[in-house]
Parts: structure tokens; sequence; C-alpha cells
């Protein structure tokens, strides 16, 4: 699991697995897309999208509905999917550019510069871009990641 923001942080499943690290990040809040786990003291919701497959317009404000409503109590929130790298990795975009403004290819910027791991699929790419309405092809996702991870 790695933080974007002091908030924010996105991670895979197996770190939903981990207690002490949660317990350690002062983990709240958990979005978790492959499967549900939870422990006392964090509030944790499951969000059944497959990767690959375009979001929901439901499923997305589902989701974020649940991001912003942790974030504005204050509460730190961990986005997990099952590899950390592409589900998670939309609706931390998503988070970024909900509470600060953040143009989508920058928030990505910011968090593959954080997750390294971070490619979200094309599909859900689109999905994100179609949703905010900026159109962004997926070849510059891929020139960025291309030019952090080399």
């Amino acid at each position: 699991m790695d933080p974007v923001r002091p908030w924010l942080f996105v991670g895979k499943f197996r770190d939903t697995l981990n207690p002490k690290n949660l317990k350690a990040n002062n983990i709240e809040a958990m979005l978790q897309f492959a499967e549900l786990v939870e422990y006392p003291g964090i509030v944790s919701f499951h969000l059944a999208v497959e990767d690959g497959i375009p979001l929901t317009t439901a499923d997305f404000q589902r989701g974020m509905r649940f991001i912003l409503q942790h974030h504005q109590s204050g509460k730190k929130v961990l986005i997990a999917c099952g590899a950390g790298i592409s589900r998670s990795v939309i609706f931390t975009i998503a988070a970024l550019r909900e509470t600060e403004g953040t143009a989508l290819l920058t928030a990505y910027q910011e968090v593959v510069n954080a997750h390294i791991e971070a490619l979200p699929h094309p599909a859900l790419w689109k999905s994100l871009c179609t949703h905010y309405q900026e159109n962004i092809p997926y070849i510059q996702v891929l020139r960025l990641y291309n030019s952090v991870t080399s």
C-alpha cells in the first residue's frame, strides 16, 4: 500500500489482509474490489467491478460516494483491488479529480509516482475519461507509465 496523499492510499488485495500495516497507517476506511475483508474500527465496502470491463455510472458513483464520504469525515482511505494495478488506480485518480480538481493525466502521474505498479486497463481509463469528459488517448497513459518506470 502506498500513500498518494496523507489521507489516500492505493494498494492491492494482500494489503487488506495485513491488519498491523493498516493500523500503522491509520486506515479507517477501505474500498475493496477483490473481496470483502473486514476489521473492527475500519469501514469496508466491496464494489464488485471486474477489471477490463467498462465502469457503469452507478458503480462509479457508489465507489466515489464511499471515498468522498470518508475523506470528508477525516478518515484515511485505502483503495485496493486484486493486484493494485488497475481498478484501485482508477478510483484513486478519480479521488484526486473530485477532491482537488486535478486533471486526469496529471492525477495519473501523481499516482504512478507514488505507486509504480499503476497501469489502469484501457477500458477503465476510457470509462474514467468519459465520466469526466476528458478526451485523453490511452497512448498518453502508456507513455507516462514508460517514462516513470524506465
